[in-house]
C-alpha cells in the first residue's frame, strides 16, 4: 500500500484526481448535506399550495409517479443503488472495520497459547469481530456528536438571500449523517461477521463409496497471462516468471490428464489476463489452440485483473466514471467468455424465472454495437450496452442430467476506477437471485458456483495487511449466509488471492485455487488440484482428497 501511494503521488495525473474527487466525493457529500435543507424549503412553500389544489388526488399522484418510476426503471435504478450502496462500504466502511479487526485479532491471537484449539480460536475470531464493529461504531457515532452543534435540519426561503450561511450546516450534515453510518454500518459488519458461523479448515475429506456418482474438475486460477514473450506480470515484478511459459506447461499437464482419466470441467475463477489488453487474450486463444478437447470443457469468469486494472504500466493511474475504456475490457471479456464457452452456458432469463439463452445467443442482437463501439471507443455508446455486461451474469452450465453436477459462475469484480479499489468484489443481490433461480429449475442437481473473490477470510493470518482490506468480498458475510441454504448441494471455488486452501463455513464447502504462475521464479514448481466431487448416500456433494499437479517451466518441452 505504501509503494501505491508513492506512485500515486509521483504518477498519478493531479487535474483528473482532482476532478475525479469533485464528482466522486465532493459534489455527493454536499447533496447529502444539503437535502434535508432542500426538502424542508419545498415542504414549506411547495406542499401546502399543492395539496390545497389537488386536495385527495395528491397521495395518488405519488403513488402512480412511483409505479412509473418503478415499472420503466425500476431494475436499473435498483443496480445504481446497490452499487452505490456497497462502493460507500467498500470506501468507507469496510477498509476502517478491516483494519480493527485485523489490528486486534493480531495482537490477541498472538497472545493465545501455542496449544489452543480450533475451536476456542473461532470463538476468539468472532469476538474481536464484534469488537472491532464496537471500536467502528463508537468512532463514527463520535464524530457525529462532534459535528452535531453545527448542524441544521431546516430552511425557508428567506436563507435563500444569505445562501453562503447554508455553506456550514450542509457540510456538518454530510459529516454527521456519514459518520453515523460509518459507525452503525461498523458495528452492523462486526456484529454480522460475529454471529456467522466462522471459517474453518476442511476436517477430513470425503472416503469414496462404491457405486457413488462422481465428478472430475479442475481448477485453476490467475493465470495472468501477458501479451510479450517475455512480460512481466503486474504483481510479480522481476521476481516473477516471465512469458507465458508455466501457462503452457498447465495446459500440457492437463490435456495429458484428460487425455488419460477423462475430466468432466475445468474452471477457471478469473484473472485469465494480467490486464485485459487484447494481445493478452489474443496470447490465451494461442495457447488454447492446440488443446481443442481441453478447450470443451473450461468455463471461465472474469477477475478483477481482467476488467479493473487501468494500466499495467502505471498503477497509479485513474478512470473516471465517465471514461469509455473500463466497458471496453467489459465487451473484450465477453468477446472472450464467448469464444471459450458461448454455446455452452445460459443467461438467467429474469422475466420467465428460467434459463433462457446461451451466452452466445444472448450477445447475438449485440454485436454490430459492441463493433462499432469498440472500433470507436467513444463516451456515447447504445445504452443498452451500458447494462449488457450487468444482464449476463450469472452464467449457468447446465447439469447433463436431473441429477447431474452444474456450474454456475459470477461475475464478483465491484465497479471500480481505481488501483487502491480494483481488487474489492461485489456479489450482487440480483446475481443470487438468479443463481437461485437456476437451482430451483433441477432441484436434484449438484453445482458448482465459481466466483473470483474470496467469500470468506480465511482462519490464518495474512501475509499483509492489505491483503484484507484492498481484496476482500465487501457483501461477503450476506453471500455466506445466503448460499448455506443450499450448501448441501454446492461447493464454491474461487481464486483472487492466489492461496491453496479448502475449508468450509456453516457447512458451505469453500476451494480456494492456487495460482500456477503467479507464485513461480524460475526452476520451482508450482501446482494447481483435481477436484473429485462425489454425491454421499444422504445426496449430499462431498469433496474427496484432491490430486496436486505440479508443473514446471519444462513441462511444456518434455509434453
Amino acid at each position: 500500500m505504501l509503494s501505491l501511494a508513492g506512485n500515486l503521488l509521483a504518477e498519478v495525473s493531479l487535474p483528473k484526481l482532482i476532478v475525479a474527487c469533485i464528482l466522486l466525493i465532493v459534489l455527493p457529500g454536499l447533496m447529502l448535506g444539503a437535502t434535508p435543507l432542500i426538502a424542508s424549503m419545498w415542504i414549506a412553500s411547495v406542499s401546502a399550495k399543492l395539496s390545497a389544489v389537488l386536495s385527495g388526488l395528491w397521495p395518488i399522484l405519488v403513488l402512480l409517479g412511483l409505479a412509473i418510476v418503478g415499472w420503466f426503471g425500476g431494475r436499473t435504478v435498483f443496480r445504481l443503488a446497490e452499487g452505490s450502496f456497497w462502493s460507500l462500504n467498500a470506501l468507507v466502511v469496510q477498509p476502517g472495520y478491516a483494519l480493527s479487526r485485523e489490528t486486534l485479532r493480531h495482537v490477541v491471537e498472538g497472545l493465545l497459547p501455542a496449544d489452543a484449539s480450533k475451536a476456542t480460536k473461532a470463538s476468539v475470531r468472532a469476538a474481536l469481530a464484534a469488537g472491532a464493529g464496537l471500536v467502528v461504531g463508537a468512532i463514527g457515532l463520535s464524530v457525529a456528536a462532534l459535528a452535531w452543534p453545527a448542524t441544521r435540519w431546516s430552511a425557508g426561503l428567506t436563507d435563500l438571500v444569505t445562501p453562503q450561511r447554508l455553506l456550514l450546516p450542509t457540510v456538518a450534515n454530510a459529516a454527521v449523517i456519514i459518520a453515523a453510518y460509518f459507525g452503525l454500518a461498523g458495528l452492523t459488519w462486526g456484529v454480522a461477521d460475529a454471529v456467522t458461523p466462522q471459517p474453518g479448515d476442511l476436517r477430513s475429506f470425503h472416503q469414496p463409496r462404491t457405486g457413488g456418482r462422481r465428478w472430475r474438475v479442475a481448477h485453476v486460477s490467475d493465470l495472468h497471462v501477458v501479451g510479450e514473450r517475455y512480460g512481466f506480470r503486474i504483481e510479480s515484478g522481476r521476481a516473477g516468471v516471465r512469458g507465458n511459459e508455466r501457462l503452457r506447461s498447465v495446459l500440457a499437464r492437463l490435456d495429458a490428464i484428460h487425455a488419460a482419466h477423462p475430466l468432466d470441467a475445468v474452471i477457471v475463477t478469473g484473472d485469465l489476463t494480467d490486464a485485459g489488453r487484447s494481445t493478452e487474450w489474443a496470447e490465451l486463444f494461442d495457447a488454447l489452440a492446440r488443446y481443442p478437447a481441453l478447450s470443451g470443457l473450461i468455463v471461465a469468469l472474469p477477475g478483477n485483473h481482467d476488467v479493473n486494472v487501468i494500466d499495467r504500466a502505471n498503477p497509479a493511474r485513474l478512470d473516471l466514471p465517465t471514461s469509455p475504456k473500463k466497458r471496453l475490457r467489459q465487451l473484450r471479456t465477453l468477446s472472450a467468455l464467448e469464444a471459450l464457452q458461448g454455446p455452452r452456458v445460459r443467461i438467467v432469463d429474469r422475466t420467465t424465472g428460467r434459463l433462457g439463452d446461451s451466452l452466445s445467443d444472448a450477445l447475438k442482437p449485440h454485436i454490430d454495437d459492441i463493433r462499432t463501439f469498440a472500433d470507436r471507443g467513444r463516451p456515447r455508446r447504445p445504452p443498452a450496452l451500458a447494462q449488457l455486461w450487468l444482464s449476463l451474469f450469472p452464467m449457468v452450465r447446465p447439469p447433463d442430467s436431473p441429477d447431474g453436477l452444474g456450474v454456475i459462475v459470477l461475475n464478483s469484480n465491484a465497479e471500480t476506477h481505481f488501483s487502491f479499489t480494483n481488487a474489492l468484489g461485489i456479489v450482487s443481490a440480483e446475481q443470487v437471485s438468479a443463481l437461485e433461480t437456476a437451482m430451483r429449475q433441477y432441484p436434484h442437481a449438484y453445482w458448482i458456483v465459481g466466483l473470483h473473490h474470496h467469500p470468506v477470510e480465511y482462519p490464518k493470518p495474512a501475509k499483509a495487511l492489505s491483503e484484507r482490506i484492498g481484496t476482500a468480498l465487501i457483501n461477503g458475510s450476506w453471500f455466506v449466509r445466503r448460499l448455506q441454504r443450499i450448501a448441501d448441494r454446492c461447493v464454491v471455488m474461487h481464486g483472487h488471492r492466489h492461496v491453496d486452501w479448502i475449508g468450509e463455513c456453516g457447512g458451505l464447502l469453500i476451494v480456494s485455487a492456487p495460482s500456477p504462475v503467479m507464485e513461480s521464479v524460475e526452476r520451482t514448481e508450482t501446482y494447481f488440484y483435481i477436484h473429485t466431487l462425489e454425491a454421499d448416500q444422504d445426496l449430499r456433494l462431498q469433496l474427496l482428497e484432491p490430486e496436486r499437479i505440479d508443473v514446471s517451466d519444462f513441462d511444456s518441452v518434455t509434453c
